[in-house]
């Protein structure tokens, strides 16, 4: 992910220093448990475990000649061990992929926990912002069309329980990430004891895989980038409502909009949603991965490398976008400016043909049928009403009296109230104000 985008918390995790780190850690704890059972000699632990993680550039320099990563890398760190002689039993029984398995779920598990954390403070953001509105009347809109009144802060709770159940969703990938396998070359354990996967597994706070061939089957990755993918979606919902809500001609919605902010280059009163956009944009890098991270579970026999050049890319892109666009959601939604008077304005500009489904009831109710007599009647003067202008009592007036039917004026009153319309939201509401 280019740096523009990139965060330093979660752009450490991916970093090679932090790699290495990583896999020094590992190999510290197979150096303790190998010493532990008597498999190598004690004294080799300590050196091993003073030995500082080799630099990035001492790696690649090495990788350029041996084109192996974890050669590389053990070559590197074994020139920092003093004494050197003690680096020979690093790595001993293990293959590459044990290492980088289960550092990699180091990885995915630090990612997840600074991704739930942004996720839990995206969560209070929109539950406390749709509380604050839970008595702002607005339209709702469906196929983009005045549909009946409705509130702004019933639009946002949808929002935040989906952010939940976003959240949710990573927490349990999150387990199903943090999974670890030394198993050697094709997971027989054949120069391994498994009792070395399982301490260090207890160490890291990971579990070892049930089975593994010579890498963890890529189910649990795929399921993990999949939540990520959820997730940002979500985030892009909230994004395409806001900017719906700022065009001009809507004007309901507008994002913050800082001192000495530009909007364009030729044009000095534009506000965009550039927020919004961008956030649109990014949501598309994240779902660009689910595929390809899906396309590294079948992979030839005990395993081949076309996952790793994917998950190089996808893995980080990934967890990165998804991490900047809850920070930046989380700007939008504490910044967002609602415009109530807009918003009333709007519910009422279309002289009450929101109110045509309570009349259309009412009208059946009245004893008429629906689809043969109420329906067309109803239709008839909201169709008029769309056309002329006129407001919609008035032509539902002239043509009720065409039809021979006298009006209920007082109880019209009574229904075509736009807060009748919310007023069974109250039990939402109350979900929403426990939503943790």
């Amino acid at each position: 992910m280019i740096e523009r985008y990139t965060l330093p918390e979660m752009g450490r995790v991916w970093s090679d220093a932090h790699k290495y780190e990583l896999w020094c850690q590992v190999e510290v704890l197979v150096v303790e448990a190998h010493a532990e059972a008597g498999t190598i000699p004690p004294e080799v632990v300590e050196p091993v475990r003073k030995a500082p993680p080799p630099t990035p550039e001492a790696v690649h320099a090495i990788e350029a000649v041996t084109q192996h990563d974890v050669i590389a890398f053990l070559s590197a760190w074994a020139d920092n061990t003093e004494p050197r002689e003690a680096a020979r039993y690093v790595h001993f029984g293990m293959t590459s992929s044990d290492l980088l398995d289960t550092a990699l779920a180091l990885q995915l598990v630090e990612a997840s926990d600074i991704l739930l954390a942004k996720a839990d403070a995206l969560v209070a953001t929109l539950r406390d912002h749709a509380l604050a509105h839970r008595a702002t009347l607005r339209v709702g809109r469906t196929h983009g069309i005045h549909g009946e009144p409705d509130v702004w802060g019933h639009r946002v709770a949808d929002f935040a329980f989906a952010m939940a159940r976003s959240r949710d969703r990573l927490r349990r990938a999150r387990e199903a990430v943090g999974v670890m396998a030394i198993s050697g070359a094709v997971g027989t354990y054949s120069n391994i004891d498994p009792a070395v996967e399982l301490h260090v597994a207890r160490r890291l706070g990971l579990r070892s895989a049930d089975v593994s061939t010579q890498v963890v089957m890529r189910d649990g990755i795929s399921e993990w980038v999949s939540a990520l993918a959820i997730m940002a979606t979500v985030c892009e919902a909230v994004a395409l409502e806001v900017r719906h809500g700022q065009r001009t001609e809507v004007r309901e919605l507008w994002e913050p909009f800082g001192k000495g902010q530009k909007g364009s280059s030729a044009m000095p009163h534009k506000k965009n949603p550039i927020i919004s956009e961008r956030l649109a944009g990014m949501a598309r890098i994240v779902r660009a991965q689910v595929v390809p991270v899906l396309e590294g579970i079948p992979l030839w026999h005990e395993r081949d490398i076309s996952h790793s050049s994917t998950e190089r890319i996808a893995l980080p892109d990934a967890s990165i976008a998804l991490d900047y666009m809850l920070n930046l959601t989380n700007r939008l939604m504490s910044g967002l400016v609602v415009d109530e008077a807009r918003m009333r304005a709007n519910l009422e500009s279309t002289g009450g043909l929101i109110y045509t489904s309570t009349v259309l009831l009412e009208l059946v109710e009245a004893g008429m049928s629906r689809d043969d007599e109420a329906y067309p009647l109803v239709q008839k003067a909201a169709m008029e009403t769309w056309e002329t202008g006129v407001p919609f009592r008035e032509t539902l007036r002239k043509h009720a009296a065409e039809a021979g039917l006298t009006l209920d004026e007082a109880r019209l009153d009574t229904v075509c109230r736009p807060e009748r319309f919310v007023e069974r939201l109250t039990p939402v509401f109350d979900r929403l104000t426990s939503l943790a």
